[in-house]
């Protein structure tokens, strides 16, 4: 472990100095590079809470990915996809990013797609940006683990502070009973030195993993309500999510029952259904309930906003019948 340590510090240390030295390029070229022009608003709270994950410092609400990589998770009106791809560009992004940290916000989590672990360092070599990476590896998990655990490494060498199995493949993992294969997922990341977790849409992959002692340092589970006028009627909850109707957490007061067994962090995802729930609702709701982080979505002009009802939001919650795990 010490070597993965040593080694994961070396790369972190490369890639600081490499930002570094393109921010010195960049003022030597103009103000066209090295810095972003953005507005925090008048009065604006540049700090959140913050909770614990392994040895990471982690703000209470984080920058949820899917917007970024145009996932948008828009149910049946197949438009908004294009038009979020036209309006995050790698400009637009890195502004996102920008504005986030400078209202507290220091880590994002998301999958890694083609392209976009580049477009995260150019984020931190060209503006000296910090935000934190919790990524979720899209590589394929076979009984030998060769291509989950190399893009795993390679993530790692390109600065990721923390990796979880993503849901897509924890879901039917555990539903399989592969509990073997989860636990070789979340023990390679922590063979490379940094917080492992595991992700789910089912909750059956969080009673699984509990029941079967599987290592993880923090789960991210879907977590939602289902007081929004376009949410599942009780016979259309076939699955563990759907995408019509618009649903990612089946049972949430089951939910709330299961996690208040865990002691692990708990990040909770798609507290907006996707964009049909409102913050203050959404971030209410799943801090009340247990959850210690939650992962919200967020275009470059809701940031403000989303920042100053999270902070009013976390000083309200009282009596939690979930202790704070994080």
């Amino acid at each position: 472990m010490s070597s993965n340590l040593n080694r994961r510090s070396f790369m972190k240390q490369t890639l600081a100095a490499s930002a570094g030295a393109s921010m010195a390029l960049s003022a030597a070229h103009g103000a066209e590079k090295g810095r972003l022009d953005i507005k925090v608003e008048p009065g604006s709270k540049a700090t959140l809470p913050m909770g614990r994950i392994g040895d990471m410092e982690v703000s209470r609400i984080l920058l949820g990915g899917n917007l970024l990589t145009h996932y948008t998770h828009s149910r049946d009106l197949k438009y908004v996809y294009s038009l979020c791809a036209h309006y995050n560009t790698e400009e637009k992004i890195h502004e996102t990013m920008a504005l986030a940290e400078a209202h507290g916000i220091n880590t994002l989590s998301i999958h890694n797609p083609p392209g976009i672990v580049e477009m995260l360092k150019r984020y931190r070599q060209r503006y000296g940006g910090k935000m934190q990476w919790i990524i979720c590896p899209i590589a394929e998990i076979t009984d030998d683990m060769k291509a989950y655990a190399e893009m795993t490494r390679e993530l790692v060498d390109n600065g990721t502070d923390a990796i979880y199995l993503w849901g897509v493949r924890a879901d039917p993992l555990c539903a399989q009973g592969r509990m073997d294969l989860v636990r070789k997922a979340v023990e390679i990341a922590k063979d490379l030195g940094v917080p492992s977790g595991v992700g789910g849409h089912d909750l059956n992959v969080i009673v699984q993993c509990e029941k079967h002692n599987i290592p993880a340092d923090f789960y991210i589970k879907t977590f939602h309500h289902h007081n929004y006028p376009s949410a599942p009627k009780p016979h259309e909850l076939k699955n563990a999510y759907n995408e019509v109707p618009g649903y990612w957490c089946k049972d949430p007061a089951e939910t709330i029952e299961v996690m208040k067994k865990v002691t692990k962090p708990w990040i909770a995802f798609k507290v907006m259904a996707a964009g049909a729930i409102p913050p203050r609702d959404a971030f209410k709701y799943v801090f009340e309930n247990g959850a210690d982080h939650c992962l919200a979505g967020m275009f470059d002009f809701e940031i403000a906003e989303d920042a100053k009802i999270a902070n009013e939001t976390l000083a309200a919650v009282q009596n939690r019948a979930r202790p704070w795990r994080s």
